[in-house]
């Protein structure tokens, strides 16, 4: 999943990518309020972490915006005032949440987690495919109860497939959704790691094989009879 924060005290900034990455999530971080919308509005993120005050735009400014664009990516809006009138504004504005600064990790995470469910696209905590599992809270993957350990990235990439299950995903779609905007990935990168699921997920198991390849355009997942 890819997250955009757009935050301009680096350290909070800082401190929030480094614990989503943690989580696996790949994270852009924007530190100024105009690069914060462009980036918004022309690149495909799961969910934005969005600080009310800015400089160039703001934040209430940033959601109306995108909203008017019919752009619905959830927002998560950090603000450090804990008025109601401050938190009215930015619900009403299109912010789906609020946090209010100083916050822990891991209230902002279980926010995160929380909003991630809502889109349509979105399966709820367990994504399931066929005889395999995925838990977005506990990071446990399964596929008949035998539990399959993964690295962070193979997880990201099994998650991004999961939540699009029968759909055809490009090499791009991956890129852009599994690695940060500036990641110096190639395409043959995205098979490397395809080869590295399905090495623990399809061979490794006498049922039949969930990831598919679609030649000239991608890969999707898909249980037997999808």
């Amino acid at each position: 999943m890819r997250i955009l924060v757009v935050e301009d005290e680096h350290k909070i900034a800082n401190s929030i990518k480094k614990g989503l990455e943690l989580e696996n999530f790949a994270v852009d971080v924007l530190y100024d309020g105009s690069e914060g919308f462009d980036f918004a509005s022309s690149e495909d993120y799961d969910a934005i972490i969005l600080d009310l005050m800015l400089p160039g735009i703001d934040g209430v400014t940033i959601t109306r915006l995108l909203r008017q664009k019919n752009i619905h990516t959830p927002i998560l809006m950090l603000t450090a005032k804990g008025q109601v009138e401050d938190r009215v504004t930015g619900l009403d504005s299109g912010a789906d949440d609020y946090l209010t600064k100083p916050f822990s990790f891991n209230e902002l995470l279980a926010r995160l987690r929380a909003l991630l469910r809502r889109p349509k696209k979105a399966d709820g905590r367990i994504l399931k495919v066929g005889d395999l599992t995925l838990d977005t809270v506990t990071y446990e993957v399964k596929r008949e109860d035998k539990i399959i350990k993964l690295s962070g990235r193979e997880y990201a990439l099994l998650e991004y497939l999961m939540r699009h299950r029968s759909q055809v995903v490009t090499k791009e779609q991956i890129i852009s959704h599994v690695w940060n905007y500036d990641a110096d990935i190639l395409p043959n990168t995205v098979e490397v790691f395809i080869g590295y699921l399905r090495n623990k997920i399809d061979r490794v198991n006498d049922g039949p094989h969930l990831i598919k390849t679609v030649r000239g355009f991608g890969y999707k997942i898909t249980g037997e009879g999808e």
